[in-house]
């Protein structure tokens, strides 16, 4: 099917299906508070949630408008784990660590569910599993060593599909069998952002679009920050912007950098089709390097997404045709289905594959890093960078590790080209 015959939408499908409410904004910013959060995401948005519920004034400053950036652009997909795999984690950090590492991922997910569950946040979650599947024969070897590893370190069950009862779980031939993780989840990432800034509001968090920070100054009790719609006052600085993090403070670019992830999704499929595609309602995801994930939409889409280069400026259209080849490749049946939207959005990539969670020299906070895994990652971070705030905390394991930065990286990711290249030769031998 020729995607320039279905009108294709240059944009975030969730965005557009569930387009941004009439939330609390602040039409003037606040002379001085307690704690300014730079970045209107998850992360931010959780950390504010937890500030104001301790009783301290705090103001979300968001450069565009709240929810705009990867928290409404993902693909909805969430469950356990970081990035960084939980045998190398093991392996860098120690059992002791490693372990924390993995029960942070599962007190993140259960932040997720704690916001549908005790604030109200309607945004379709169903836990109904993840199935990682098998791009190549050797790749579903490979899942055998991680159940056993899983099993043995974390006492946590995954479950083998071997290639002959694969069509139980996926409507496609293309996968040599998988893996599936009870955790798995998925939800509308729109709903999500926009529901969980409702709940900050309402508890007294001051949110403020179209206000881009351009300078922070450190004065004796705190810092002056000079933004697009004036200055204000704030006795802790906290930055959240991970993916779209930029040089407006010195020192946390070169911790950082941007990679793009790409989707589609498509039109409607029929309620026999998508059954066949998804038989259990489970979320998807593939073995490769450069991965694919995909999922029905709650309104019986398909949506799918990858990070095929790691490039942030693709053109969408091209990307759309790339993607939607991918698709057909696993599901032939989705040949003639049109695709409607196509769009982009930043991840935020440690060197370490870490999030991270610090204080710069300066005395500014920050929370980011979450690979791809941001959608119960960043809410956590939020929260922890904000109970360290309040002195709730006096500390966490992603502030106590080293956080990895290397030379030849200060402004611009030059070497992800090369980055690409080289993940694409992984894939290939592997």
């Amino acid at each position: 099917m020729d995607l320039e015959a279905c009108n294709l939408k240059l944009t975030s499908f969730w965005s557009d299906n569930y387009p941004k409410p009439d939330l609390p904004v602040s039409e003037s910013l606040p002379g001085v508070v307690d704690i300014a959060i730079i970045g209107g995401g998850y992360t931010g948005l959780s950390a504010a949630r937890t500030l104001a519920r301790s009783g301290a004034s705090v103001v979300v400053l968001e450069r565009e408008t709240i929810g705009w950036g990867a928290s409404s652009r993902n693909g909805g997909i969430t469950g356990c784990g970081l990035k960084q795999g939980m045998p190398t984690i093991f392996k860098r950090y120690g059992k002791e660590y490693g372990r924390i590492f993995w029960d942070s991922s599962l007190e993140a997910l259960n932040l997720v569910k704690e916001l549908v569950d005790e604030e109200g946040v309607d945004c379709d979650f169903r836990q109904n599993g993840d199935l990682c599947v098998a791009y190549k024969p050797s790749h579903f070897e490979g899942f055998k060593e991680r159940i056993a590893w899983h099993k043995k370190h974390l006492d946590h069950e995954l479950y083998l599909v071997p290639p002959s009862e694969l069509r139980a779980e996926i409507g496609g031939d293309a996968y040599f069998g998988g893996v599936i993780d009870p955790h798995g989840a998925g939800l509308h990432p729109a709903k999500l952002v926009f529901g969980l800034a409702e709940v900050a509001a309402r508890r007294g968090a001051r949110l403020c679009e179209r206000t881009g920070v351009t300078r922070i100054e450190k004065n004796a009790s705190g810092y002056d920050l000079h933004t697009t719609r004036g200055a204000l006052r704030a006795g802790e600085v906290l930055v959240a912007t991970n993916g779209y993090t930029d040089r407006t403070v010195p020192g946390l670019r070169p911790k950082i950098f941007p990679v793009g992830s790409y989707s589609i999704v498509t039109e409607p499929l029929s309620e026999d089709l998508q059954r066949e595609i998804s038989p259990k309602g489970r979320v998807f995801w593939d073995s490769k390097w450069f991965l694919n994930y995909f999922r029905l939409t709650p309104d019986g889409r398909m949506l799918w997404g990858g990070r095929n280069n790691l490039s942030t400026t693709l053109d969408l259209a091209e990307s759309a045709r790339t993607l939607r080849a991918q698709m057909v490749r696993a599901f032939p049946a989705l040949a003639e289905v049109a695709v409607t939207h196509t769009w982009s959005g930043q991840l935020g990539l440690t060197f370490d594959l870490m999030p991270n969670i610090g204080r710069l020299e300066n005395g500014i906070h920050y929370a980011f890093g979450f690979g791809g895994h941001g959608l119960h990652m960043a809410l956590y971070a939020g929260r922890a960078a904000a109970r360290l705030l309040t002195g709730e905390t006096t500390g966490s394991p992603f502030m106590e590790i080293s956080h990895q930065t290397y030379f030849f990286y200060r402004n611009k990711p030059w070497f992800l080209p090369f980055a690409a290249s080289y993940y694409r030769f992984r894939d290939w031998i592997s």
